[in-house]
């Protein structure tokens, strides 16, 4: 007799979230042979370098440093990293900053600081290795000057709300910060750099990720201003933002570094956990619970009511045109448009849009997870949408469409006994929708 779909639920989301565990990621590519230090295809001899220097930023920054100083020990010399409040573990020479995400705070602010003022120290004959995962771009927002850390945070509330993508985000963010779009690597030139990176963005493009501290930047400042019009916010946007964006279009300020800039002739970019490794330790513990798995995408994105209804629907064909059990697996980040102003996140409102599309399915459940634990402004990772949701919404004279309409998926799960709350996981590579699909009802 099966496991109750709840409880494989959970465990094929541990299985994935374990095979991402940030040191478990960072002992994977990086090992040290007496004065030799091995990362991915790259040696460093050890020997050759005054200095070496840990920084980094991101939900999971923290066990990504244990590690480096497990295996280096006091060959480090200093390290700061900036990470989200209670995001810590234990570290003896690295020093940690805790700040806000995602909405930067001063905290954030003077991390980025500190840590651009360290690496500025490195020379050609240090090493500088770099931590980024997550949440970077939020916990390191150091802005050019005449911008404001309030109006920062005001772009950002701005893009979070009318549904952007991260992509769109970070274009601006990049453009307003001296941290990201590979200024991080141009602080630390003429040292070489090593950045181990978990990804959190469809695609995985370096630039993105943390909007880019040590890599070139593919945006430009004609995309900030674009993207403002797509969303019809350049009459919101603080006055300074816009004008600091058209000077960059015409030419009064500099872009952000590009390929060829001589910061990235020493760097090495390492991508260390992706979500598409998530969704294949998924798959293979669906199998020992007798599914046949299948990664659908590793690229899911668009309005998470919509995402959640097409994949309820794909699962119902499957159900109507194929025997046996099978688990469906999707892997990226959906957005959330808000027009009401209740409380929850993407993977809370797809558990949601879910429960509603498969009323009456007893067939199907699926749970709608973020992997670091953390799925919008909530304690929440996510949600289920197992076959009783809708008739335990029922006794408690709950009605989901209304929650839906409200973008109140919080407060409808956690009414339900649906909520998914893991605490912080320490990585992050965006969403996992698991979906079980059988014949006999659960």
């Amino acid at each position: 007799m099966n496991a109750h779909p709840k409880d494989m639920l959970h465990e094929i989301l541990g299985a994935a979230l374990t095979a991402v565990a940030p040191d478990k990621a960072v002992s994977r590519f990086v090992s040290r042979d007496g004065d030799t230090l091995h990362i991915d295809t790259a040696t460093y001899p050890l020997d050759t370098f005054d200095n070496i220097y840990v920084v980094g930023a991101g939900k999971g920054a923290a066990p990504m440093a244990a590690q480096l100083e497990e295996i280096l020990g006091d060959r480090i010399t200093d390290g700061i990293i900036c990470v989200k409040y209670e995001h810590t573990v234990p570290l003896r020479i690295v020093r940690t900053i805790e700040a806000a995400h995602p909405v930067p705070d001063a905290n954030g602010e003077r991390g980025a600081r500190a840590i651009l003022e360290l690496v500025n120290k490195a020379g050609a004959r240090d090493l500088v290795l770099c931590c980024i995962t997550g949440g970077a771009s939020a916990l390191t927002p150091a802005l050019v000057e005449g911008i404001s850390l309030d109006e920062g945070k005001q772009v950002t509330q701005l893009l979070l709300e009318c549904g952007a993508t991260i992509n769109e985000i970070n274009a601006l963010r990049k453009h307003m910060s001296i941290f990201g779009s590979g200024n991080l690597a141009r602080a630390a030139y003429p040292a070489p750099l090593a950045a181990l990176i978990i990804s959190d963005v469809v695609g995985d493009d370096l630039d993105v990720i943390a909007s880019g501290p040590t890599s070139p930047d593919s945006s430009t400042f004609e995309d900030c201003i674009n993207i403002l019009e797509r969303y019809q916010l350049t009459a919101n946007v603080p006055v300074n933002i816009l004008t600091h964006f058209q000077n960059g279009v015409e030419g009064k300020i500099c872009e952000t570094p590009k390929v060829g800039d001589p910061a990235f002739d020493s760097v090495q970019n390492v991508l260390v956990a992706t979500n598409e490794q998530a969704l294949h330790a998924a798959a293979a513990k669906a199998q020992q619970f007798g599914y046949t798995p299948q990664i659908v995408t590793s690229s899911m994105s668009g309005e998470a009511r919509i995402v959640a209804a097409d994949i309820a629907k794909q699962a119902q064909s499957v159900l109507s045109s194929q025997t046996g059990k099978l688990c469906l697996l999707s892997g990226g980040e959906t957005t959330v448009t808000l027009t009401g102003d209740g409380l929850g996140g993407r993977n809370q409102e797809m558990a949601l849009a879910a429960a509603v599309a498969l009323d009456g399915c007893p067939n199907i459940a699926m749970l709608c997870a973020g992997t670091d634990g953390s799925d919008g402004p909530t304690d929440a990772a996510g949600g289920f949408a197992l076959p009783d949701s809708l008739q335990r919404a029922k006794a408690c004279s709950i009605s989901p469409q209304l929650y839906l309409a409200n973008n109140d998926s919080y407060n409808y799960l956690k009414g339900t006994g649906d909520l998914l709350q893991t605490g912080p996981t320490l990585t992050n590579v965006m969403d996992i929708c698991i979906t079980l699909v059988q014949h006999e009802a659960f």
